[in-house]
């Protein structure tokens, strides 16, 4: 098939070389404009060492993309994670209209953070879909939707980088295959089954140790890697990686008050609500991620000094 991806990063590199792998002919590849001094987009970075139609516009929804993607006649159109907002005259243009990635089961989960949020909630099961992109926020009809379990300590990079993101490609693959055939089903989003969540970044990362073991754990580890969940020591800025939870479950058997350090070794215990938090990497603003005894010598902790000072 001839197709147009529109994307970035390496999710948007991965799709592009999945389609060329086996044969498919992409006509051109859409890329967000890079920032200026950031990295390279691996997409438009393979997309060029490739030789293909590369088109790097600030918007998507004027004129001349409408008229980039007529150039391009496609039989289909590919968004693999577009942060960009792509209007209806722009992703009707090829003949089989434009599919697009997003990882959660929709209608739950819209939204740009939608990997972080099961995780912080506390759900046993996550997934992607495949959907056709509409003028609202992830609200298109879906096409293909494939779950995953999500075990107590799994992470945002165990899930997306493990499942979603190799689940997505293939996807992607398996969609646009039954979209150019007219073997494809549509199903309209349950509205009252959807949910929206915003971004999760510094200010959604922040640890509060008063509140249970569970939400705190939860937390940590959907935001592992990213945006890194956070408390204070000091008054500086500490991110904690690696997260297990111990419940405590007889009255009184709490050791230590919420955000009290109470052992260091391979790993470190840190009190908070119902129990205690076990974490295996830290990282102090004015330093780098580090096991815990090196972080503890550097930084001058002990059993009973406090996280959120």
């Amino acid at each position: 098939m001839r197709i147009a991806i529109i994307g970035q990063q390496d999710f948007g590199k991965a799709v592009l070389e999945a389609f060329l792998a086996r044969g498919d002919d992409v006509a051109g590849v859409f890329c967000a404009p890079e920032k200026e001094g950031g990295k390279p987009d691996p997409l438009r970075v393979a997309a060029q060492e490739k030789g293909l139609r590369t088109f790097q516009l600030p918007s998507l929804k004027g004129p001349e993309a409408v008229q980039a993607m007529k150039e391009l006649k496609a039989d289909i159109g590919i968004m693999a994670f577009v942060l960009q907002f792509a209007p209806q005259e722009f992703v009707n243009v090829p003949t089989h209209g434009t599919i697009q990635y997003h990882p959660s089961l929709l209608p739950k989960y819209r939204g740009p953070s939608s990997i972080n949020w099961p995780i912080i909630k506390g759900e046993m099961e996550t997934g992607l879909t495949i959907f056709r992109p509409t003028d609202g926020l992830d609200e298109g009809a879906v096409i293909l939707q494939k779950a995953t379990a999500v075990s107590e300590n799994d992470t945002l990079g165990t899930v997306y980088f493990d499942r979603l993101f190799p689940m997505g490609v293939a996807a992607m693959l398996e969609a646009a295959d039954l979209v150019v055939a007219g073997k494809h089903t549509e199903t309209v989003q349950d509205e009252s089954r959807a949910s929206y969540e915003g971004w999760c970044r510094a200010a959604e990362a922040r640890v509060h140790f008063n509140q249970h073991v569970d939400h705190v754990h939860n937390l940590i580890r959907g935001c592992d890697p990213a945006p890194g969940a956070w408390t204070t020591l000091n008054g500086k800025k500490v991110q904690l990686f690696g997260s297990r939870k111990h419940l405590v479950r007889t009255f009184g058997a709490v050791k230590g008050k919420p955000g009290e350090v109470t052992a260091i070794g391979e790993t470190m215990f840190i009190t908070a609500q119902g129990g205690q938090i076990e974490v295996a990497k830290l990282k102090h603003e004015d330093g780098k991620k580090t096991g815990p005894a090196e972080f503890a010598a550097a930084f001058g902790v002990a059993p009973g000094t406090l996280f959120g000072t």
